[in-house]
């Protein structure tokens, strides 16, 4: 440990909170867009609290008490592999540093920004806890979230390992407010072994949308209609943020968006004329895959021949067909990705011991037997170091196709946008609720363009 943060060396009876279980998490890429919105309108309403309760207290001051046992309380989502599995690197932490415990609590992801809210609401928020980019703007301005900053110029908190677009990811108004507690990006999953049966050519990375959709109308047609070429990404803010970057402009600007009616509509128009070429699948086929339920994406069901995913899905939804996937990047140049943090880990403002979280963050992320222990399962290991031997313990060969892959992709990607502002969990589910009016035709492409800038404009006005 870094001699500025580490406590004393007094031993202490090493003691652990019991491990609270709720319902099964979902994938690590966060909170979902629809659930999003619903959690975001009751966190909201508790999180005035939690600022209260952090302005009261201790705001980022030295340990006070290091020749005392220091206990952490730690809060994250997941299911029982991932707590298993967090559990055995913070028990490794402990093992060098006996003064130091931690008192666990876990749940599934659905209700758990409800929860981060209640606790501290209840005078008891984590000193530790996982957070994702729908929340981390907003919690930041709020002043919830620790500032790192001086723990990442001291080196205390040394993230000179991770790709730099990756570091960057964590910053907010310039400050690291978090840390990438896993990489991911996202990734065209394809069937390989149907393009092998109808003789076409897998797709590729930095393959433009205009020959991408004329490819995916060849496999509609190659397959006699029995299976579509691609989803149809339109209501996927992922696949319009990339395809946004790489004209030059971005999801955001600030608390407003940062592009126009008229990119929109031809974004929607993109996707419809590829309906029309029969390149995606029909709407009410669509609509089952909108939701992100991994289970439901069309690569998997054989509807499509191509989902709009997150990489680190490709193992799960390798397990749902006898099919083999194949992964690229999203059609367009992959200088529009970055290495996106999967899930962060912050500190609470409040907490006693800032310097004790610090270090553990470092340890989490920097060192190579708890990379080890935790493995892939958030997603890969931030540290590029960490991330070299993990991956070499691999065996599944889907996730090994996956950190491949995201590695090849580090000197390609582009610098890291700032993380969404408040509002982006509405903003995500309106982009489904309209995208999905367009994809039925119910409203047209300039409609459905009009509708949501005016909408979702208005959404992150009032946060």
């Amino acid at each position: 440990m870094p001699p500025a943060s580490r406590p004393s060396r007094r031993r202490a009876t090493a003691s652990w909170g019991r491990r609270r279980r709720a319902t099964a998490t979902g994938p690590a890429t966060g909170t979902g867009g629809r659930s999003g919105a619903r959690a975001l309108a009751a966190a909201t309403l508790a999180l005035g609290l939690l600022l209260s309760s952090a302005l009261t207290a201790c705001d980022g001051s030295s340990d006070t008490a290091t020749e005392e046992p220091i206990r952490l309380s730690i809060f994250w989502w997941g299911g029982d592999k991932r707590a298993e599995l967090t559990e055995r690197a913070l028990k490794l932490y402990s093992s060098r540093h006996p003064e130091v415990t931690f008192q666990v609590t876990w749940q599934g992801n659905t209700g758990y920004y409800e929860r981060l809210s209640s606790q501290a609401a209840g005078g008891n928020p984590p000193d530790l806890f996982q957070i994702d980019d729908n929340y981390l703007t907003e919690y930041a301005e709020r002043e919830i979230v620790l500032d790192l900053s001086d723990y990442v110029r001291s080196e205390r908190l040394d993230l000179t390992g991770l790709p730099p677009s990756l570091a960057q990811y964590g910053k907010v108004a310039g400050r690291t407010m978090a840390v990438a507690a896993a990489e991911n990006t996202p990734g065209l999953i394809y069937n390989k072994s149907l393009l092998l049966r109808l003789g076409l050519p897998e797709p590729r990375i930095g393959m433009p949308y205009d020959e991408f959709v004329e490819w995916a109308t060849q496999v509609t047609e190659k397959s006699d209609g029995k299976i579509a070429g691609t989803m149809d990404p339109s209501a996927d803010y992922k696949a319009l943020w990339l395809w946004l970057r790489e004209q030059g402009k971005e999801l955001y600007r600030g608390r407003q968006l940062g592009f126009t009616e008229a990119d929109l509509t031809r974004w929607f128009e993109l996707w419809r004329n590829a309906r029309a070429s029969r390149a995606t699948p029909s709407p009410a086929v669509v609509a089952e895959a909108n939701s992100g339920d991994v289970t439901r994406q069309l690569v998997a069901t054989g509807k499509a021949a191509t989902s709009f995913m997150w990489s680190n899905q490709l193992p799960e939804l390798q397990k749902l067909t006898q099919d083999e996937l194949g992964l690229v990047s999203y059609p367009g140049a992959p200088k529009a990705q970055w290495a996106r943090a999967s899930m962060y880990w912050a500190a609470f403002r409040g907490t006693r011991h800032p310097d004790t979280v610090a270090d553990v963050i470092n340890f989490l992320v920097n060192d190579v037997e708890a990379g080890q222990i935790l493995g892939t399962e958030r997603g890969l290991s931030a540290n590029l170091s960490v991330r070299s031997y993990v991956d070499g313990t691999l065996t599944d060969p889907s996730m090994k196709l996956t950190a491949s892959f995201e590695t090849s992709m580090i000197d390609r990607f582009g610098p890291a946008p700032t993380p969404p502002p408040r509002g982006h969990a509405k903003v995500r589910a309106l982009l489904i609720t309209i995208g999905e009016s367009a994809q039925a035709g119910r409203i047209t492409s300039r409609e459905a363009a009009r509708d949501f800038v005016s909408q979702a404009n208005a959404a992150l006005a009032g946060g």
